[in-house]
């Protein structure tokens, strides 16, 4: 199994900064003693592209794609690519891949077994030189099938906006020697009201798209605690807010419930801005 220490960070926020701030961020995390960092692929900055930077700004970091869309680029530019990074930055880069939101017509399990299997006959037939460290390749994944997909064809599964309870059976799902990193986004704000409409503006756009309702059906509510904003319970089980010792306490949930790594994303900080305040404290709490 991977091992990228118990916990890690994840952020949005290397999307809306200059290079330079990205470049001083990832190295002031390695310095804390962070091993992992993860960001998404949300129309913004390329994902392997960004990768390779922030691999090539730190010495030791973990660098996931949380996820890379497999619509954003041909199997053979992510073989290539990932390739690349693995080779040159051994065990140190992990794929995380995504069938990355709805599409009319096309079936994500499907879509992903037919990416999965086009990389692996490139891994075999490709002229790029083979890593002497493999890729290493996870898969966004949520319902039975593609947690199924994930624990047969690659490294493991990465979860994003669940609750612990998905966790523990994505644990079941995946056995015990597949890797589980659990992305929850976290509010070090003690006040029910302020913490509640930040994490209700955090998560509007995830409480109305089909594919979201969706899995949050899944994972047990109700459509009434769906709509209008999200009800007190998804709203706290999908945000986990309070002071410091709290939030700890509720991450420590999903370690208890299976998860390998839990990947946290700090919320409420504005575009442009960084959670690095809240990353230094969250680093004296969390990391040995």
């Amino acid at each position: 199994m991977m091992n990228l220490g118990t916990f890690g960070i994840y952020t949005f926020d290397f999307e809306h900064q200059p290079a330079a701030r990205v470049r001083d961020s990832v190295q002031e995390l390695e310095q804390l003693g962070w091993r992992a960092v993860w960001f998404p692929e949300v129309g913004g900055r390329e994902a392997l592209t960004q990768a390779g930077y922030l691999l090539a700004s730190t010495e030791r970091l973990h660098v996931v794609n949380g996820i890379a869309q497999i619509w954003s680029r041909e199997a053979g530019a992510t073989h290539a690519a990932s390739a690349l990074l693995a080779d040159a930055y051994p065990g140190r880069h992990v794929l995380g891949l995504g069938f990355g939101g709805a599409r009319p017509g096309v079936k994500p399990l499907a879509a992903m077994a037919g990416y999965i299997d086009e990389l692996d006959a490139l891994a075999k037939e490709s002229s790029v030189p083979a890593p002497r460290t493999p890729v290493r390749r996870i898969l966004a994944a949520y319902g039975p099938k593609m947690l199924a997909l994930a624990r047969d064809r690659s490294a493991g599964a990465h979860t994003y906006h669940v609750n612990t309870a998905h966790t523990a059976q994505a644990r079941e799902i995946l056995g015990p020697d597949a890797f589980l990193g659990v992305e929850h986004a976290v509010l070090l704000e003690r006040d029910p009201d302020t913490a509640r409409a930040t994490a209700r503006e955090h998560l509007r756009p995830y409480l109305g798209t089909p594919y979201n309702i969706a899995k949050f059906r899944r994972l047990g509510y109700t459509d009434e605690e769906i709509a209008h904003g999200g009800s007190d319970r998804i709203v706290d089980d999908l945000v986990f807010w309070g002071d410091l010792d709290t939030v700890v306490d509720k991450l420590q949930a999903h370690v208890r419930a299976g998860a390998g790594h839990v990947a946290v994303q700090v919320i409420g900080t504005e575009p442009g801005g960084s959670a690095m305040p809240h990353w230094r404290r969250l680093g004296e709490a969390l990391l040995p």
